[in-house]
């Protein structure tokens, strides 16, 4: 049996709930070597999730890795947030830790093209699990970037579902400029979306084997889904909460835990009631050269089974 080479991934986000898991995830899992962790405006402000960022590194003992804040504000637009999801502090619920983590002094975009371009070519992908500012001035920035990224794997969009209006997700519409940037720059682009979010629903039965485990980080994974349910049932009538971005990162540990399509997708920029939406375009077969899938059905018990075992294999953190 052939040991599996991890896969380097940078997980740029704006924790947030669901960000704090998907770090957590990708810390936990044999399956993936994070490089780095950057953050960007989106959930709350940069101060704040940056913050949270390395509240969330302190808990879990991630050490020996940058943690570098990026932009403070979209490309374009005036910064929108989503207090009445994430709350004030972006991560409300827990109890606020003091982080034990020094933010590197780089600007998040120059670490990314930094990792990048000193790595051997299709080894790193990205996964973004907030607005794409970063990764849009990355790209712009350096484009050389673009062809030695293995993938984009980022949580946003939705082919036929919205949150931030009818059509549109959040991430997408606090910045689509960025989007635009992103999903039109070459590389490959696998968009992990609220149609297979939705199906990530933390339930009694996950919330049960999470509290199992027992630890420290599990408590505060715990303390976590207790106020993201809460605020879910109340914003959006969810019984139970979706809990997205660690979806983008369990795709990378193993792309068998959803079915993903390959479509085109571009971002809407003008339209007065469509803006920000991701318009897949399922009139006929992708063509050949089309570089942009979204993910379609998830296995619900395979990802809460990737995230209770990372909470496993982290243990107990002297935090």
């Amino acid at each position: 049996m052939t040991t599996e080479v991890p896969r380097k991934i940078i997980l740029d986000c704006d924790p947030g709930h669901d960000d704090a898991v998907a770090m957590l995830l990708a810390h936990g899992n044999p399956n993936i070597e994070l490089l780095a962790v950057t953050t960007v405006v989106g959930n709350q402000t940069l101060e704040k999730v940056t913050n949270n960022a390395l509240i969330v590194g302190t808990i879990a003992g991630i050490t020996g890795i940058p943690f570098a804040a990026g932009c403070d504000r979209p490309l374009v637009r005036d910064i929108q947030t989503a207090g009445d999801i994430h709350g004030d502090t972006g991560m409300d619920g827990p109890q606020q830790t003091q982080p034990n983590i020094e933010l590197d002094p780089r600007h998040a975009v120059d670490l990314i093209i930094e990792l990048v371009m000193s790595h051997e070519p299709g080894t790193i992908t990205l996964v973004p699990t907030a607005g794409l500012t970063n990764i849009a001035m990355a790209a712009r920035k350096e484009p050389r970037i673009v062809e030695r990224v293995k993938e984009v794997v980022l949580m946003g969009g939705g082919y036929h579902v919205g949150n931030w209006s009818p059509v549109a997700e959040f991430n997408i519409k606090i910045d689509p400029e960025a989007a635009h940037i992103v999903f039109n720059a070459g590389w490959n682009v696998v968009m992990v979306g609220l149609d297979l979010t939705h199906q990530a629903l933390a339930t009694d039965e996950v919330v049960a084997a999470i509290d199992a485990v027992g630890t420290k980080p599990a408590k505060f994974v715990m303390e976590l889904m207790d106020f993201f349910a809460k605020a879910y049932k109340d914003n959006q009538g969810f019984d139970f909460p979706p809990v997205h971005d660690p979806c983008a990162v369990a795709y990378v540990i193993d792309p068998s835990v959803m079915t993903t399509v390959k479509v085109p997708v571009d971002i809407e920029l003008t339209g007065t009631l469509t803006l920000g939406m991701t318009v897949a375009d399922f009139r006929a077969p992708a063509p050949a050269d089309c570089k942009t899938s979204v993910a379609v059905t998830l296995d619900h018990a395979k990802f809460w089974d990737l995230v209770t075992d990372a909470l496993v294999r982290i243990g107990e953190v002297d935090a």
